[in-house]
């Protein structure tokens, strides 16, 4: 499964939700569009019925939660869609999910870690590497830094500044 977003809160009365979305996929939330919630071991595939955008967060009302106590009751939850269903990713964008556990290594061919995540800040896109040491390293996923990301031998090779990996 695939998290496109996270269930904040209601907003207002009629049992729309504030949501966190997870995706650059405008159409993941459109009307008739089915998700899974899950929230502990709580499952449950909701249908959106509307969906609006506000701020950085979306509006999004499900069908069956017309008022604000039924949708607080999915105030917490994550919201994916089965990998099959994801939009295929642009030329040149992975997605975190792709890349975990991939080889990192420099461009000399050192082993430079493990790739964990690929997270997204408002800062960038930043790849996050267990190091031989076991520590976190955090790289910024821009080119010239990330040089090539070979997707047939599962690794990214990477040009880091001095002291980048030596956190």
């Amino acid at each position: 499964m695939l998290l496109v977003g996270v269930v904040r809160r209601p907003h207002g009365l009629a049992g729309e939700l504030s949501v966190e979305p997870f995706t650059d996929v405008p159409d993941r939330f459109v009307p008739g569009v089915r998700v899974e919630w899950r929230l502990g071991g709580d499952t449950k595939v909701l249908t959106v019925h509307s969906a609006r955008t506000h701020g950085d967060r979306l509006l999004i009302a499900f069908e069956g939660f017309a008022g604000v106590d039924s949708a607080r009751s999915l105030s917490g939850g994550e919201l994916s869609v089965p990998d099959a269903d994801a939009a295929p990713a642009p030329e040149g964008w992975y997605m975190s999910h792709e890349i975990e556990g991939w080889r990192c290594e420099d461009v000399s061919g050192r082993f430079a870690g493990t790739v964990r995540l690929l997270e997204t800040t408002p800062a960038g896109a930043l790849l996050s590497i267990e190091t031989p040491s076991g520590k976190e390293a955090l790289v910024p996923f821009v080119h010239p830094i990330v040089v090539l990301v070979d997707e047939s031998l599962r690794r990214v090779v990477i040009d880091p500044p001095e002291g980048l990996l030596e956190v």
